[in-house]
C-alpha cells in the first residue's frame, strides 16, 4: 500500500488551491515567477563610481602625505625613464619584460627597493630603485611591504 497522497479528482485539486491547474481544466500549467531578480545584496560599485572613489582616495592621500606630489613632478619622470632604460625595462624580479600600458600586468613600475616613507634621499636615490612588473607591484611587493613593522 503507497502511502502517498493522491487526488480523487480534479476537482479536489482545484478546491486545494493546486498552482499548477488552470481553473477546470486538468492541464498542467507553467507557474508564473514569483520571486523578481534581485540584485546583489552587497550592491558592488559600478565602474564609474569605483573610479570617482578611487579618485577621491588618491585626493585624500595626496593631501595626508605630502611626498605623493614628488611622483608627479620633471623630476620624478625623468630618473624613472633613466631607471627603465638601465634596467632594459625587465623587471628584476621576475624578469618579464615591462612592455605594457598601464593598466596591464606587464606595464613597467618604477619601485623603491626600500620603502622610503616620506625620506626624500631614499626617494631619489636611483641605487634604490628597480623596474618590476605591475602584476608583481601590485601582489608580491605589496605583500612584503604590508608584513613589515610599521606599515
Amino acid at each position: 500500500m503507497s502511502t502517498s497522497l493522491q487526488w480523487s479528482s480534479i476537482t479536489d485539486r482545484a478546491a486545494f488551491g493546486s498552482p499548477f491547474l488552470s481553473k477546470g481544466m486538468g492541464k498542467l500549467t507553467s507557474l508564473k515567477p514569483r520571486l523578481k531578480t534581485l540584485g546583489s545584496r552587497l550592491s558592488p560599485i559600478s565602474p564609474s563610481t569605483r573610479q570617482e572613489a578611487e579618485a577621491q582616495r588618491s585626493r585624500e592621500r595626496d593631501q595626508s602625505q605630502p611626498w605623493r606630489a614628488w611622483y608627479k613632478s620633471n623630476r620624478w619622470r625623468k630618473l624613472r625613464e633613466e631607471v627603465l632604460r638601465r634596467d632594459l625595462y625587465t623587471c628584476k624580479q621576475t624578469g618579464v619584460l615591462c612592455s605594457g600600458k598601464h593598466p596591464a600586468d606587464n606595464s613597467p613600475v618604477v619601485d623603491h627597493k626600500i620603502p622610503h616613507r616620506g625620506d626624500e634621499r631614499l626617494f631619489w636615490d636611483v641605487n634604490n630603485l628597480q623596474t618590476v612588473s605591475k602584476a608583481y607591484h601590485d601582489s608580491e611587493k605589496q605583500k612584503q611591504e604590508r608584513a613589515r613593522p610599521g606599515w
